[in-house]
């Protein structure tokens, strides 16, 4: 079976999409085998290679010899770090983590630091490609362009970062893909246990957990206290309650120190950073904040409430998840890539989704590169075109109304394989 036409007026051809994709991916891992060539630990631009990575090996250092009372005082993970990597030097830390993320790394702390990093990018590496492909195994219009998908997924300026710095957002991605499976698949409660899986990244789940208490999703909501609360106990089972009470403190005191948590301004990509970097009195800025974020909030529980086609919701969810966050940083919008698939797939399929939403998916997939700009123009441009993309799928949703899967399971009949068809064309 032949790809589908493209949709009529699209400039966003395969042929565009295979040279862009190639292109980027080009210039991106050459531009990171160059930089990681230097001898030593340091990169050419004299910082440690993986340089957050450093940070997750300190904590798993931590846990490996059991000293919780080290996981939330900086001086003492500096040293830490410094003992067992002496190239590092003095480098300090941000300890907002809950505790139970540095057991995860107790594995990856029994490596010399070199070869630790190298076993987390494979790992993320591979967690990140076999994610994409589970998403786009459920995407039927993009069934004959799974290399072209490979490529993007590659060519993806997020992912990008993620390798860069040795970050965890791929496990977040993992998180979302998990989430998405099981609620096509109609788990609800399961779907509930992987957003609760990003306890480890809280404010990865702030949108989730206001859209499906909202929507009175209790089985999913039930999901996700489950493994959320799961983890805090881990946490609070090897280290004790003292820890507990350091990470508490810490996170309620998170915003004294978000200056030197978020030390690349112009690498963060929501709401909260968009209008700080934009409006120079704060008391505004967060006013704006705010207001912005419960409008994107609310946009995605209405989508969420009208059972419109999943992959548009989930879209929507995710778009708004980005937004919403106080801190997220380029390497995070590493989430998005399961709604660049869906609403690829979507689009692919409807020629008005395409022609009003194709734009903006591209600039979302590519304005990550020209964030540093903002350091001059103070104007992030992936925020408008997330903002933009997240009304036009509302719309879309609106417009098409009530997915016919819902429908169907409501009525107890089953779709003929005609009527599924003429459906999805209609519906999307």
């Amino acid at each position: 079976m032949a790809p589908e036409p493209q949709p009529a007026g699209t400039w966003l051809t395969r042929q565009r999409l295979w040279v862009h994709g190639l292109v980027l991916a080009l210039c991106l891992w050459s531009t990171y085998a160059w930089i990681m060539s230097a001898p030593g630990l340091h990169d050419r631009n004299g910082i440690v290679k993986g340089a957050d990575f450093l940070h997750f090996y300190t904590l798993g250092i931590l846990a490996g010899v059991h000293r919780g009372s080290a996981l939330y005082n900086m001086q003492a993970q500096s040293a830490s770090a410094e003992e067992r990597v002496p190239e590092a030097g003095h480098v300090y830390f941000i300890p907002l983590y809950p505790p139970q993320v540095s057991l995860l790394f107790v594995p990856f702390a029994a490596l010399p630091y070199s070869w630790a990093l190298l076993a987390w990018v494979v790992c993320s590496a591979s967690l990140y490609v076999g994610c994409c492909w589970l998403i786009w195994r459920t995407c039927r219009n993009l069934s004959m362009d799974g290399a072209l998908v490979l490529l993007l997924a590659f060519a993806y300026p997020a992912f990008f970062h993620v390798i860069v710095w040795g970050q965890t957002s791929v496990l977040a991605f993992a998180c979302f893909t998990l989430a998405y499976l099981a609620l096509r698949s109609g788990r609800r409660f399961a779907a509930g246990l992987a957003i609760g899986l990003l306890m480890f990244k809280p404010q990865l789940g702030i949108v989730a957990a206001f859209v499906l208490v909202s929507a009175r999703e209790w089985e999913a909501v039930g999901g996700a206290l489950s493994t959320a609360a799961a983890q805090l106990l881990a946490g609070w089972a090897y280290y004790g309650s003292s820890v507990m009470r350091d990470y508490w403190e810490h996170l309620t005191h998170a915003s004294s120190v978000m200056m030197q948590f978020e030390p690349r301004p112009y690498q963060m990509h929501s709401l909260r950073a968009f209008w700080t970097l934009l409006v120079p009195w704060p008391k505004l800025s967060l006013a704006l904040w705010t207001t912005t974020a419960a409008a994107a909030s609310i946009v995605a529980l209405l989508c969420w409430r009208r059972r419109a086609s999943l992959p548009a919701r989930f879209s929507v969810l995710l778009i708004a998840t980005v937004l919403v966050s106080p801190h997220l940083t380029v390497y995070d919008l590493t989430i998005l890539a399961p709604a660049f698939l869906l609403l690829a797939d979507e689009a692919v399929a409807d020629g008005e989704l395409a022609s009003k939403a194709g734009t903006l998916l591209y600039a979302c997939y590519v304005l990550p590169l020209v964030g540093p700009l903002s350091m001059w123009t103070h104007l992030q441009l992936s925020v408008p075109a997330m903002a933009a993309l997240l009304w036009v799928v509302y719309r879309f949703t609106v417009s098409t109304g009530e997915d016919p899967s819902a429908r169907w399971a409501r009525s107890g009949q089953a779709p003929s394989a005609g009527s599924g068809q003429a459906a999805r064309r209609s519906t999307v």
